[in-house]
């Protein structure tokens, strides 16, 4: 007889996500990995603007929502004030690699010892389903009714290969997903790989999620995993991109 999966203590009730989004998952698999590391009393989890931040509320942990854009700077100030302390910045792409990008860019320059990790469903989700820095190339959003032209807007943004390609001194990159029980799996591995790096004093630590967005793409919860899988994971590779020097 299979026995159920504890839910982490850090999860102090249901979090409302709409049907099919990834969300749900990528932050279980945090409070997992939190309360593993024997963190979850010295964790601050720094939230930026989007339909994540329903999360919040339902999290056991010191907690922050900051301005739209502004978590990695916010996450900065934290763990430069409590170095002690895990520090993780929880956002979107429109959150960290649109309005944010500036502060996404700066916190990986200067190495900053924190763990960001973004969840990626190539869209707005929270307003309304706009185009956002990692929509697919002919993907229609409500600012992209014909399908995005890359000719015009450019191509969708792979920050981790940035990060991994232009700062040798950051300590642990890699994109995972939630769409299969492999992803999954191999998702929570980078994430305590992310946090061992920052516990160790390695560096600046980067995790993408590749999530579905039902809602907002106009599909059935299966649907958009199917089109994770068949569709952003050729544009968007899974795996590590930068591995830590200590083990």
């Amino acid at each position: 007889m299979a026995i159920a999966k504890k839910v982490p203590e850090m999860l102090s009730k249901q979090i409302s996500f709409c049907p099919g989004c990834g969300h749900g998952v990528v932050v279980r698999l945090i409070a997992e990995c939190v309360e593993e590391l024997k963190m979850e009393k010295n964790v601050i989890f720094n939230v930026g603007v989007g339909c994540y931040s329903l999360a919040t509320p339902s999290i056991e942990a010191d907690k922050f929502d900051t301005l739209h854009g502004r978590a990695s700077a916010v996450a900065t100030g934290f763990k430069r004030c409590n170095p002690d302390t895990l520090v993780i910045s929880y956002q979107g792409d429109g959150d960290a690699y649109s309005i944010g990008i500036g502060e996404s860019f700066s916190a990986a320059y200067r190495n900053e010892n924190i763990t960001v990790i973004t969840v990626n469903n190539t869209n707005y989700g929270m307003t309304g389903g706009q185009m956002s820095a990692t929509t697919m190339p002919g993907q229609k959003t409500t600012t992209s009714p014909l399908g995005r032209d890359c000719n015009t807007t450019g191509m969708p943004i792979k920050f981790p290969e940035m990060v991994a390609a232009t700062f040798p001194n950051a300590a642990y990159v890699a994109r995972g997903a939630v769409t299969t029980p492999k992803y999954v799996n191999q998702l929570k591995k980078y994430i305590m790989n992310a946090l061992k790096a920052q516990m160790n004093n390695e560096g600046y630590s980067l995790i993408e999620v590749l999530s579905p967005c039902p809602t907002n793409w106009g599909m059935t919860p299966l649907q958009a995993l199917g089109r994770v899988n068949k569709e952003l994971v050729d544009y968007y590779p899974l795996g590590e991109f930068k591995t830590r020097k200590v083990k």
